[in-house]
C-alpha cells in the first residue's frame, strides 16, 4: 500500500511540475512577466501537498526567512553567500512570499519528472502565513528579521504574531537552529522561550542610537510582564539595547560582534540584514573571507536600495510599505544632497488596502529638507495630503510638491526635475514599486 501511494504521488508530482513549466514558458515567452506566482498556483490545484514533497528533497534542507521587512535582502545576502562556495540554491529571488510563491520558486528546479536537486532552499515568507508552512517545509534554520505593523487591514498587533510563531515553532524537532533579532524586545523573549538551538542577532553601536523613539514604534512593553521597557537607545523603531525594570527581562546577547562587520547598501536597516545573514552563513559552516567578500561585492535586490541608470540619470528605488520601513528610506534620502523624491502609495493586496499608515510616518523630515516632491499612485491624494500636512508656513516656498495620478507621467515629471549630477530617489509600496519597475525596465511580475 505504501508503494503505491509513493507511486502515485510521484506521478501526480509530474503532472503538477510539468504542467507549472509549460506555464512558465508560456508567461515568458509572451513576456508577460516573470512566471513568479501562477506556476505554483497551477500546481498547488493539481498536488495539494506540493510543498512537502518538494522541500523533503533539498539535500541540505530549507532555510526560512521571516519578518516585515529585509526578507527579500537578506535572503539574497545568504544565497549569494552559499553560492560562492559552490552550492546550488534555490530562492524565491522575486518576493513573492506567500504559498504559491514559494512552491514556484522549488519548481524552477525540479526536473520534468519532479526531481528537485538542490542543495539549500531559501524561501523567505510572509509572517502571517509562517504557522501554516514551517509543518511542510520542516527548515533547518528560521531567522527571524523583525516584527512591525504592517498591514493593518490583513494582520494583527505584532505580539499576536509572535505569539503563533511560538507555538509552532516549539513543535519543530529540537535540531531545528532559530536565528531572532536580539534587538527586537518580541523576538528576544520568542528566542527566549523557545527549546531549540537558538543564535541572536543584533547591534551593539551606542554611536548609531537614534536621538528619539520614533513616533512609528511598535513595541516598547515587556511582552514578558507588560510593564514600560527601559531604553538605553534605539536604532530603528522599537529596536534597541532595553530591559524590563519589573520582571528583568533582558535584551539576549547577540552572537556576534556588530561592529566587526560591514553591512551592505544604505541604511541602518542593512546592518540588520547584513548580521542576520552572516548569522545562517556561520551556522552552515561558511568560512569568514568568503562572507566578508560577498558583503563587499554585493548587488541589491530588485526594489530593495536599486540603483538604475534610466535615460543618464541615476534611479534609487526604495521599497516603503510601512511607517517604519518609510521612515528608514526618509532617512537615507535625508543623509543624500538630492533634492528630488517620488512618492508612489498604492492600496492593492500585497500592499493592504488600509493606507492610515501613512500618518505614522515623519513626513515633515522629508517636507523640512525643500525641493521637489512628486506623489503618484492609486492614493495619490491620500500622500499629497499628508505632505500638506506636514508643511509649515516657512516651508511652502522651498517645497516644490507636484501631484501626478499618471505614474508614467510621473516618473517622466522626476526625471525632468532631477539634475544630471544627482539621484532620483523612488519610495513606492510593493504593487507600485513593480510598476514602477515595468515602466523603467519593460518587466513586471506575474
Amino acid at each position: 500500500m505504501g508503494n503505491k501511494i509513493k507511486l502515485i504521488d510521484r506521478l501526480r508530482l509530474g503532472f503538477a511540475v510539468s504542467a507549472a513549466k509549460s506555464v512558465t514558458f508560456l508567461v515568458r515567452s509572451l513576456r508577460l512577466g516573470a512566471a513568479s506566482v501562477l506556476p505554483g498556483s497551477i500546481a498547488r490545484r493539481i498536488e495539494p501537498r506540493l510543498l512537502e514533497l518538494l522541500s523533503q528533497q533539498v539535500k541540505n534542507g530549507v532555510i526560512l526567512i521571516a519578518g516585515t521587512n529585509g526578507k527579500t535582502t537578506t535572503s539574497l545576502l545568504l544565497k549569494t553567500i552559499l553560492e560562492r562556495k559552490g552550492y546550488r540554491v534555490a530562492h524565491n529571488s522575486t518576493g513573492a512570499n506567500l504559498e504559491n510563491g514559494l512552491m514556484t520558486a522549488l519548481l524552477e528546479s525540479t526536473s520534468l519528472v519532479g526531481t528537485l536537486d538542490v542543495d539549500y532552499a531559501i524561501l523567505e515568507v510572509d509572517e502571517n502565513i509562517v504557522p501554516k508552512i514551517l509543518k511542510p517545509l520542516q527548515p533547518r534554520i528560521i531567522l527571524c528579521l523583525n516584527l512591525f505593523r504592517d498591514q493593518l487591514d490583513r494582520y494583527g498587533e505584532v505580539d499576536t504574531i509572535s505569539k503563533r510563531w511560538t507555538k509552532v515553532i516549539s513543535t519543530l524537532p529540537p535540531e531545528t537552529v532559530v536565528i531572532p533579532n536580539a534587538d527586537d524586545p518580541t523576538l528576544s523573549h520568542l528566542g527566549q522561550q523557545l527549546p531549540q538551538r537558538v543564535l541572536f542577532f543584533g547591534l551593539n553601536e551606542p554611536e548609531n542610537y537614534l536621538e528619539a523613539i520614533p513616533h512609528a514604534v511598535d513595541s516598547i512593553y515587556c511582552p514578558k510582564c507588560g510593564h514600560s521597557l527601559d531604553y538605553k537607545g534605539v536604532y530603528l523603531s522599537h529596536l534597541g539595547d532595553f530591559t524590563c525594570p519589573s520582571c528583568g527581562f533582558s535584551k539576549s546577547k547577540p552572537t556576534l560582534e556588530s561592529s566587526q562587520w560591514q553591512q551592505i547598501l544604505v541604511g541602518l536597516y542593512n546592518k540588520y540584514n547584513t548580521l542576520a545573514a552572516v548569522t545562517a552563513a556561520q551556522e552552515l559552516g561558511v568560512d569568514e573571507a568568503t562572507i566578508k567578500d560577498t558583503i563587499n561585492n554585493f548587488q541589491a535586490a530588485f526594489g530593495r536600495t536599486e540603483d538604475l541608470v534610466i535615460n543618464g540619470k541615476r534611479v534609487r528605488i526604495l521599497l516603503s510599505k510601512n511607517p517604519v520601513g518609510t521612515n528608514e528610506t526618509i532617512r537615507v534620502v535625508n543623509q543624500s544632497t538630492d533634492k528630488t523624491t517620488l512618492l508612489v502609495l498604492n492600496d492593492r493586496t500585497p500592499d493592504g488596502t488600509d493606507v492610515s499608515w501613512i500618518w505614522d510616518v515623519d513626513t515633515e523630515k522629508l517636507v523640512q529638507r525643500g525641493g521637489t516632491l512628486v506623489v503618484s499612485g492609486d492614493r495619490v491624494y491620500d500622500m499629497a495630503l499628508r505632505l500638506r500636512y506636514s508643511q509649515n508656513s516657512a516651508q511652502t516656498t522651498n517645497l516644490n510638491l507636484i501631484v501626478e495620478e499618471d505614474l508614467r507621467q510621473a516618473i517622466a515629471t522626476a526625471l525632468e526635475h532631477t539634475p544630471e549630477d544627482e539621484t532620483l530617489h523612488i519610495l513606492p509600496t510593493y504593487s507600485a514599486m513593480l510598476e514602477v519597475r515595468e515602466v523603467l525596465t519593460g518587466r513586471k511580475i506575474l
